[in-house]
C-alpha cells in the first residue's frame, strides 16, 4: 500500500472524486501517471491499491470489424498486442479532457466480443492526479508530456513466466477469447516480454517492479516527482 500521507483516500473506480478538492478556490492542476507494462504484469491491481481515480486505456481498443486491425505475422489472428489495434487519439483526448475539466466520456469495451457496448462518464472531480493504465500507455508518453499533463510514466515489469501464468488465469476466468487463442497469444508474449518492456522504456516509461512503482506514484501524488524528460 502507498503511504497514506502521500495519497488521498478513496476508491479507484469510475466516479466522483470531488472529496479531494482543495480548500482554496483556485483550480487544481490535474496531471496523469501513465502506467504501462506487458499484459498480465499487474497494472490494474497496482492502480487499484493507490486509491487514485483510474482511466482504463484498454477500453480504447478498436472494434473487431475495423479494417485497420493488424494481424499476427503468419497467422489469421488479430494482433491485439500491436499499438495499431488501439485508438491512441481517442485515449489522449480523454486524458486531456480529464486534466482540464475533471470528467470525460469513455467507451465501454467488451474484450470477449472485441466491441464497444456503449459509453459512460468518468468524473474525477478536482483531484490533482489520476492513473491511466493499459498495455499501450507508453505509446502516448510523448504526447502527454508535450501537452503538459504528464506527471510520470511507469512500465511495470516482472518475470515473464509469472506474467504468463497470471495473464492466462485472468483471461480464462474472464472468458476474454478462445482457449487456443489465449495459449498462442500467451506463449508469444512470454517469448517477447523483454522486448515489450524495452520498447516501452524507449518510449519514455520507467521500468520497475511493483514496490518502486508504488514509491513513484506516492511521490507524484505528493508533488515530489518531476515529469520524465524526453529521450534523445
Amino acid at each position: 500500500m502507498l503511504d497514506t500521507n502521500a495519497l488521498p483516500r478513496g476508491s479507484p473506480a469510475r466516479g466522483n472524486a470531488s472529496h479531494w478538492c482543495s480548500v482554496s478556490s483556485q483550480p487544481i492542476p490535474t496531471r496523469v501517471v501513465l502506467l504501462a507494462g506487458p499484459s498480465g504484469s499487474g497494472k490494474s491491481s497496482l492502480a487499484a491499491v493507490t486509491g487514485l481515480p483510474v482511466l482504463r486505456l484498454d477500453d480504447f481498443y478498436k472494434e473487431h470489424d475495423d479494417p485497420s486491425l493488424p494481424l499476427v505475422d503468419g497467422s489469421a489472428d488479430i494482433d491485439w498486442d500491436s499499438p495499431q489495434s488501439w485508438d491512441a487519439d481517442a485515449a489522449v483526448s480523454a486524458v486531456v479532457e480529464l486534466c482540464r475539466t475533471g470528467r470525460t466520456d469513455v467507451p465501454v469495451y467488451d474484450l470477449a466480443t472485441s466491441s464497444r457496448t456503449g459509453r459512460e462518464g468518468l468524473d474525477i472531480g478536482r483531484t490533482p492526479l489520476f492513473v491511466a493504465e493499459g498495455i499501450f500507455a507508453a505509446e502516448i508518453v510523448t504526447r502527454c508530456r508535450e501537452l503538459g499533463v504528464l506527471a510520470d510514466a511507469i512500465c511495470l515489469r516482472g518475470r515473464p513466466s509469472t506474467t504468463f501464468r497470471r495473464r492466462l488465469a485472468r483471461d480464462l476466468k474472464e472468458g476474454r477469447k478462445s482457449v487456443p487463442f489465449l495459449l498462442r497469444r500467451g506463449w508469444r508474449l512470454m517469448r517477447t516480454e523483454r522486448a515489450i518492456v524495452a520498447r516501452q522504456t524507449e518510449l519514455g516509461a520507467h521500468p520497475c517492479a511493483k514496490p518502486e512503482a508504488l514509491g513513484r506514484l506516492a511521490a507524484a501524488a505528493a508533488g515530489r516527482h518531476r515529469t520524465p524528460a524526453a529521450r534523445p
